[in-house]
């Protein structure tokens, strides 16, 4: 297979305005990104929804695409990028990464291109984590996966994704919002409207399934920090 990773940003962030662009330890968030995903050695691009987040992408060395600011989500504009970037289908792997993962780890990117590799039923790869606390199996904001995974097992078709309290008392996965695509299932996901489910439970993902597509979900160590609102930014220039 032959990945590319692509980071969508936009600076209207309802949570967070401008916040590709918020300053880390001296760089921009999407800068950070941008650098921790070429550590994975695969060619990465950032998907930009204005032209400031290109210039800022492009003065530190990077490549940048300006996609319609207007795109509905992040995979559409991952889409939108590939086309440009990609008109004649070099890449058969796209690696949707977010830009509000400064501090990620290089190998989620590899571990979702190996999944899409290994897996010939796997249209999209995503990765998920142990629940870091108890009270995520309530925290509606904490994304489950339902996966069809046996003991032992570092990777399984995900079944369902939910923000809802899962009946019992297991411990839950931890959905990360990172993906990995086979391109033709990119192209069938973004050309589908929203599917009931997916509006429901503002999960984009459950439209995927919803259309048929095949999810697998590999596991990781810990869920990496994400930035979404100021406390977030605030912890993340502590942690730098």
């Amino acid at each position: 297979m032959r990945p590319l990773i692509l980071i969508p940003t936009r600076m209207a962030a309802t949570r967070l305005p401008g916040k590709p662009l918020a300053d880390i330890g001296g760089k921009p968030m999407i800068v950070r990104a941008w650098e921790q995903a070429m550590m994975s050695g695969l060619p990465v691009a950032v998907a930009a929804g204005d032209p400031e987040i290109v210039a800022v992408v492009q003065a530190a060395g990077g490549r940048a695409v300006l996609t319609d600011p207007a795109l509905p989500s992040g995979s559409d504009r991952v889409l939108a990028a590939l086309e440009t970037l990609d008109p004649d289908g070099e890449h058969d792997a796209i690696i949707n990464l977010q830009g509000d993962m400064p501090f990620a780890d290089p190998g989620l990117a590899t571990a979702c291109a190996a999944l899409l590799h290994g897996e010939p039923t796997c249209d999209i790869a995503t990765l998920v984590a142990p629940e870091a606390d108890v009270a995520d199996r309530t925290n509606v904001d904490v994304v489950k996966a339902v996966l069809a995974l046996t003991e032992g097992e570092r990777h399984a078709r995900a079944l369902y994704f939910t923000r809802s309290t899962l009946y019992g008392d297991a411990p839950v996965w931890r959905h990360i919002g990172v993906y990995g695509y086979r391109r033709a299932a990119l192209k069938r996901f973004c050309a589908a409207p929203p599917s009931p489910l997916e509006q429901r439970e503002k999960l984009e993902q459950l439209r995927a399934l919803e259309l048929g597509l095949s999810i697998w979900a590999a596991v990781i160590a810990e869920a990496p920090i994400s930035v979404d609102n100021p406390a977030d930014l605030e912890a993340a220039r502590r942690l730098v």
